[in-house]
């Protein structure tokens, strides 16, 4: 059977609405965000979720590029990661445009972005001229390759960090090229990396007694550090990491598995007591003494001969079935889902993981939920996406500017 969401009918999520007064943990915290695309925005967007006042400084009648990915017309995901925003459009290429932002970093407490080293200090905005308008701000500075070192010139898009940290090479299989990615994952890695980083720095300055510092965010760095021990095993064995699938190179059996009506499952039995479990599950209990696969060890050295017998028991039951076997014998397996899957499962409706939130292009727009649920302190939506240049008078206005200033700065194109 097919359900609504399998043919491209509206999930039945969680609606809600904004709440635009709700008081929330990051209360006070003003975070002017200069960077572009995906890794800064899904720094200020943790942020913004705990109640920073993220301020989008953006080019005025362009904006963030985020705004530029569309989805039939529709700036999606600007929408979701540019969500509980606000929006200043301010050239920051007009000497007006960095008066402006100097007079907004005084009542900053963060500043963000990711434009070419040394972008900033030609426009006489480098960490030495915003402490001096602000000693306490913490300067977040994103960039491909790092602040000094041989390509801070280099622009660096995660696509290549994603290469060149070694990712790409040992991701997809064996007989196929190297495959990037289908997300922007070292943006994101850096991004949440970041939101941790500037909470630490605040902590410092808060607490510690200490002033704004600068930190130096590249998106290289936090993926190569999540690819843990890579580095020290190639040390020991003189080996590479290889391009494995759904493998794992250090467990088994751990892969997916194609199911008699065409769907998958995963499995991870990274446990000696799961593997072992496993083994009594598929009727092979005899296989717990074998030589072949007694310990973890012996199972991913003799993974060839093991994982067939695993994929035999999984191609004669439907996916339906195998879940549940596996689940009622206390197995580690999952179906591997689609989006459509993924709306549908009751996990995600019932813990309202996404939800739908009204969208004046969209009938209600589904997104994730704030993911880290904090009991006391809970993140919260509290507004849309903003459009371009959406609170200039607003935030403007709380440095004594009026309406004709704004229209002046509007005609010279300041704003």
């Amino acid at each position: 059977m097919t359900n609504e969401t399998e043919t491209g009918g509206k999930a039945e999520l969680a609606e809600l609405d904004y709440q635009p007064t709700a008081p929330a943990p990051l209360d006070g915290v003003r975070v002017l965000d200069l960077s572009r695309l995906v890794a800064g925005n899904a720094l200020t967007h943790v942020l913004a979720d705990f109640g920073a006042e993220v301020i989008k400084v953006e080019r005025p009648g362009q904006g963030d590029d985020l705004r530029n990915w569309q989805v039939e017309g529709i700036s999606i995901h600007w929408k979701v990661y540019a969500r509980n925003k606000k929006s200043l459009s301010l050239n920051l290429r007009q000497a007006k445009g960095r008066e402006l932002l100097l007079r907004l970093v005084e009542g900053a407490q963060v500043l963000v972005e990711n434009f070419l080293p040394g972008t900033l200090e030609k426009w006489d905005l480098g960490p030495e001229v915003l402490h001096r308008h602000n000693p306490g701000l913490v300067i977040v500075r994103i960039s491909g390759w790092g602040q000094d070192g041989p390509d801070r010139g280099l622009p660096g898009f995660g696509s290549l960090v994603e290469a060149r940290t070694g990712f790409a090479a040992m991701n997809g299989f064996g007989d196929r090229p190297p495959v990037l990615p289908p997300l922007a994952l070292a943006d994101m890695v850096a991004g949440l990396y970041g939101g941790v980083a500037t909470l630490v720095a605040l902590r410092h300055r808060e607490v510690g007694g200490g002033g704004g510092q600068v930190i130096d965010l590249p998106l290289f760095d936090p993926l190569l550090s999540i690819l843990g021990p890579q580095a020290a095993q190639y040390e020991l064995t003189g080996e590479v990491a290889q391009r494995t699938g759904s493998r794992s190179t250090t467990t088994a059996p751990r892969n997916t598995y194609q199911c008699a009506d065409g769907r998958y499952v995963a499995l991870s039995a990274s446990m000696q007591s799961m593997a072992e479990r496993l083994l009594r599950t598929i009727g092979r209990e005899e296989l717990i003494d074998d030589p072949r696969f007694r310990s973890n060890a012996d199972r991913v050295r003799n993974n060839d001969e093991l994982d067939p017998i695993v994929a035999e028991f999984m191609a004669r039951r439907s996916q339906a079935e195998v879940l549940e076997i596996f689940q009622d014998a206390g197995v580690t397996v999952g179906p591997v889902h689609d989006t459509a899957g993924m709306l549908a499962d009751p996990l995600v409706r019932e813990r309202a993981v996404m939800v739908r939130l009204p969208d004046d292009e969209m009938d209600g727009l589904p997104m994730h939920n704030i993911a880290a649920r904090l009991s006391a302190t809970p993140g919260l939506i509290r507004r849309p996406a903003p459009a371009l240049g959406e609170h200039n008078a607003e935030i403007l206005g709380q440095l004594g500017l009026g309406d004709g200033d704004l229209a002046a700065l509007a005609k010279e194109g300041v704003i």
